[in-house]
């Protein structure tokens, strides 16, 4: 029987006995071929916009993106378009139960098959290495995942993430309901946290921090700074420059730090908090000396999330939200919004992008839209989910279109959303097949330099258009003979925006002297090689 071993050259076959020797621990499976990722060896994946799904509110609102299609060929295009930009990636993948959950190669894998698990860890695999790619030296992934794949899924992680970025795994309490017919009821999933660069993310831990509870906290005294707590004024240890005497100025009585512990500040700090008002003795003034928190210290501070989560709501919360939004049931157990909501708040920015690339009924695409309510941010999500059972055109796709317009007694949330299919061009391997690429990439490059609001429109398929955002331009020269037109038209329409310039190039180089006449700041980047490149390292990555 022939393997894939008898291709090898004896440098390769080196190169893995080596692999192999150095590789002592660690996971190990039977890596079986997966037909997508096989076609990507004599077919590209590109985007193509659908724009009848277009939901455009105001051009100077973030852009989301959904994507139909297998979520590896949005993986292999997203890696020419957000190349290290994603800070935060949430997946719920299929647990692999055996009931119907997991397709590979368009067939379901059941609980008998054999190479049930070395199925899964292929396909998670692929996936989740080129979602590694995506992710900013600051970002952070997020994988749902049950008991039936729990164990593979840490030592696939530990391997492609590297255990030193390992975080946490964050348990959820998915359900209230106990269970009879086993010895113990499964309540929880799981979520498994990994880090691109942990020692980034320690660096700036006061940054992953949730938001205070205002529970603890009044103001029966109104003091104009706001709402208090009253904190113990003494802490642990002994420390002999933190222990003096406190005399109560309203009993008289004095005050030594109980046994074992020293006051939490020098004797002159002391002095300014107590002239500050923020040393009180008790709520009737008799008592030992505490300290005013004030809530917008502690907010700004945030608190460290426990790794137990029991109060973001069931899968049976989920049902019920979605049902309110479409109407009836036709998912099963979505995630509630109030999940996902927990983990934007603790590991996302007012301006960070979310991948979702199992975005099934688009619960992380709400969340985002409702985070930007919440804190007015800008934040942007990319749901990429394949068309199974129409659920992206009959599920994702219209959840978020309720969002933006309300639904129910629910106001809408306005934002932009462009929807892709995709699209494949040949290998390259001649230079028509360079032009056939250039002629379908608009939209990649759109996305890339996220310009969508269309300036000029490309009068034949080998002229240029012009697209913008707030920031800047980008053009696109579908061919060298429209450089000259392209110039005369950019130094007759000056703008004072930052412009992008790529032009269709044979090789990776582009003649500079081209561009001498035109008279506004630009750079400009050859196609198609620009997005060949990206597309060869992947190709390289998977012979590994």
């Amino acid at each position: 029987m022939n393997n894939k071993y008898e291709a090898f050259s004896r440098e390769q076959l080196i190169d893995k006995i080596l692999k192999l020797e150095k590789e002592r621990y660690g996971l190990v499976w039977e890596d079986k071929e997966e037909e997508v990722a096989k076609r990507c060896d004599s077919e590209l994946p590109l985007l193509k916009e659908d724009c009848t799904k277009e939901i455009i509110c105001d051009s100077t609102l973030p852009y989301n993106l959904i994507i139909e299609g297998d979520n590896y060929h949005s993986l292999y295009a997203l890696s020419f378009t957000h190349k290290k930009s994603i800070d935060l990636i949430y997946i719920d993948p299929p647990y692999n139960t055996g009931n119907n959950d997991f397709r590979y190669n368009d067939s379901y894998v059941d609980k008998a098959d054999r190479f049930r698990h070395s199925k899964w860890l292929s396909f998670m695999s692929k996936r989740l290495r080129l979602a590694k790619n995506l992710l900013s030296n600051n970002g952070l992934i997020f994988i749902s995942i049950d008991e039936n794949e729990f164990a593979q899924l840490k030592l696939l992680c530990d391997s492609i993430f590297t255990e030193k970025n390992y975080v946490v795994d964050l348990i959820w309490n998915s359900r209230k309901s106990v269970s009879n017919d086993t010895i113990v009821s499964l309540n929880h999933n799981h979520t498994l946290i990994y880090a691109k660069n942990i020692d980034i993310i320690q660096h700036n831990k006061v940054n992953y921090r949730l938001r205070g509870s205002k529970e603890k906290f009044s103001n029966p005294d109104n003091d104009p700074r706001g709402e208090w707590t009253a904190d113990p004024f003494d802490a642990p240890e002994i420390r002999e420059n933190l222990t003096y005497i406190i005399e109560n100025p309203n009993t008289g009585k004095k005050y030594l730090p109980p046994k074992g512990r020293h006051w939490r500040t020098t004797e002159d700090e002391y002095k300014k908090f107590l002239a500050d008002g923020r040393i009180i003795f008790g709520k009737t003034g008799k008592s030992k000396p505490q300290l005013k928190r004030f809530y917008y210290e502690a907010e700004k501070k945030g608190v460290v999330s426990k790794s137990i989560w029991d109060d973001v709501g069931t899968t049976t919360n989920g049902t019920q939200e979605l049902e309110k939004i479409l109407g009836e049931k036709k998912f099963n157990n979505p995630k509630p919004v109030s999940f996902l909501l927990k983990i934007l708040e603790l590991a996302s920015s007012k301006d960070s992008t979310v991948l979702d690339f199992f975005a099934g009924s688009g619960t992380t695409g709400h969340a985002v839209l409702a985070m930007n309510r919440r804190d007015g941010g800008n934040r942007k999500f990319i749901l990429c989910t394949n068309n199974e059972n129409n659920i992206c055109t009959e599920v994702t796709y219209p959840r978020i279109k309720k969002v933006t317009e309300g639904y129910a007694d629910v106001s809408g949330i306005p934002t932009n959303l462009k929807y892709y299919t995709q699209t494949f061009v040949p290998v390259i391997t001649s230079d028509n097949d360079k032009r056939k690429l250039v002629n379908c990439c608009t939209e990649m490059l759109c996305i890339a330099e996220n310009c969508f609001e269309l300036v000029r429109n490309r009068d034949c398929r080998c002229d240029f258009s012009i697209f913008k955002n707030a920031k800047k331009q980008m053009v696109i020269i579908y061919d060298e003979d429209s450089i000259c037109d392209c110039i005369a038209y950019l130094n007759e329409h000056k703008s004072n925006n930052e412009f992008v310039i790529y032009v269709f190039s044979y090789d990776h180089t582009y003649a500079s002297e081209d561009f001498e006449e035109l008279d506004l700041e630009f750079s400009v980047k050859p196609i198609p090689e620009a997005i060949i490149n990206v597309y060869r390292k992947i190709s390289k990555m998977k012979k590994k």
